[in-house]
């Protein structure tokens, strides 16, 4: 198999992607281990420990989902606002629960939005960027992270 010598590889339109729509600065966090209370006697949510930080995009999904009820029992992730996270292909895989919180972005508005991970980042033979699905935790504007 030869090596094509005209147009774009993939890498370069990974390249392209990148820069040209991951514009914003993402951080992505798991909750830390548990740390033990003396005072309390009770474990208590340790701080949390970042799995990423750098470019990245959040997109809205086709607008709010509908999911469907059985036997009128919600479906463990049904929520309201489902939205995309767009992050290189060099960085980490999310996991479920993990929050992404946008840093910088060009819409100040979206600064210090968080929304917690509904499933780890999809994957596939042939990507050039990798889509994590993700549901807004925050409904304000004007935050700060």
């Amino acid at each position: 198999m030869s090596t094509p010598t005209e147009g774009l590889t993939l890498g370069g339109v990974s390249a392209i992607v990148e820069k040209k729509i991951l514009t914003n600065r993402i951080r992505i966090e798991r909750r830390g281990e548990p740390v033990f209370n003396p005072d309390t006697g009770q474990y208590e949510p340790g701080p949390p420990v970042e799995v990423y930080e750098g470019p990245g995009a959040v997109f809205p999904a086709d607008g709010p989902s509908v999911v469907l009820h059985l036997a009128g029992q919600a479906y463990v992730d049904d929520t309201r606002s489902r939205y995309r996270l767009l992050t290189p292909l060099s960085a980490p895989v999310a996991s479920r629960e993990d929050v992404v919180r946008v840093m910088e972005a060009t819409d100040p508005a979206s600064v210090g939005r968080t929304w917690r991970v509904l499933d780890i980042g999809e994957t596939a033979t042939l990507s050039v960027v990798r889509t994590t699905w993700i549901d807004q935790n925050t409904q304000r504007t004007g935050g700060t992270p």
